[in-house]
């Protein structure tokens, strides 16, 4: 058996990590990779023991029996896949529908891990928890670094400084990685979520839940938030308005899947912001939590700083790749039976990632 690697045009992150290379050998895998895909995460040849065969791309394609790469590949590119190949990746198929159509075209099996159920089975792969946790971790040292005041009290023989107060909304992973670190860092941190089950994980890493009434059930969500009502969006809106305006720093996270991400912090509630405070939105990429923000940009009003990216778990590359490698390579054992790639339909895990 065959698996390998290709580089992303967007995603960079080196997707075979070297500690993984001895088990995915256990496993009966010979190993080839593009070359230089190792080197946006830091990983040097040597690290792999010259047990990764790093060639062309085009070699990597025809030579796979597993093939992974986080981006889509070109037409000319998918036409080369053997039929019998197993081709991995990241399509967004609850964001772009057609990709479903596009990938019936060929014969080789699809599976996109951002369709992984998020069960307790496959914690171990799933790579949208990964990359949000480093995103939130991300977020609140990139808005302490951008923000002019200190994050914990400080005592100091000028004067006292009081902490900085920090709002987060959404509490899934990336929200409870960002309330975990302000609080690291010495904020007074509070919470936002229409998940009634958050409330507990919220309050237990030191942040104060708040609450709105009426928020549509999501016990079968799979983990998701569901969108809600007008009603309840407007008093959400107004809850936060008020919250915002004491807030030094804001840290969106809140999406949708399949849809845009709702509006919760709307230009009236940055206008009532004091100057120097900070906005990070982790949900920029499907429209941005924040009326304002910008996918990929930085932009300034009214003395507030507001920074769109959903991407910031490739600013800590090295680790990202990692947890990445890891990911993919728990997937991938779920594959393999009996040093052969065998597809159960039968499987939650592999049926439910297929396209």
């Amino acid at each position: 058996m065959v698996i390998g690697f290709l580089k992303g045009k967007k995603d960079i992150k080196c997707p075979i990590s070297p500690d993984l290379v001895k088990k995915y050998k256990a496993l009966g895998f010979e190993i080839i990779a593009e070359s230089g895909i190792n080197d946006a995460a830091y990983f040097s040849k040597d690290s792999y023991n010259s047990e990764v065969n790093f060639i062309e791309r085009n070699e990597v394609i025809a030579k796979s029996d597993v093939l992974f790469c986080a981006d889509p590949l070109k037409d000319d590119e998918y036409a080369k896949i053997d039929k019998k190949t197993h081709f991995i990746s990241l399509l967004e198929p609850y964001n772009k529908p057609e990709v479903n159509d596009q990938m019936a075209k060929y014969e080789f099996k699809t599976f996109s891990m951002d369709m992984i159920p998020r069960t307790t089975l496959a914690q171990s792969m799933d790579v949208l928890s990964s990359m949000a946790s480093v995103a939130g971790y991300k977020a609140v040292l990139k808005a302490s670094e951008k923000l002019p005041r200190y994050i914990p009290m400080m005592i100091t023989a000028a004067g006292s400084i009081k902490p900085s107060r920090v709002l987060v909304i959404g509490a899934g992973v990336a929200g409870l990685q960002a309330i975990a670190t302000a609080r690291r860092l010495g904020a007074i941190v509070e919470a936002f979520d229409v998940r009634s089950a958050s409330k507990e994980e919220v309050e237990s890493l030191g942040a104060k839940f708040i609450e709105v009434a009426g928020a549509t059930d999501d016990t079968s969500a799979g983990g998701y938030a569901v969108e809600q009502s007008a009603d309840f969006m407007k008093r959400q809106q107004e809850e936060v308005q008020k919250r915002a305006a004491n807030s030094d720093i804001i840290i969106t996270t809140a999406q949708l899947r399949g849809r845009p991400a709702p509006k919760l912090i709307l230009k009236e509630t940055i206008n009532k912001m004091k100057p120097g405070s900070i906005i990070i939105d982790l949900a920029s990429s499907t429209g941005g939590n924040c009326e304002l923000s910008v996918d990929e940009k930085t932009i300034v009003h009214n003395g507030v700083t507001i920074i769109g990216n959903s991407n910031l778990a490739d600013e800590m590359i090295q680790d990202s790749s990692i947890l990445l490698s890891n990911n993919i390579f728990n997937f991938v054992k779920v594959m393999v039976k009996e040093n052969a790639i065998f597809y159960d339909a039968e499987n939650e895990i592999l049926a439910k990632s297929k396209i």
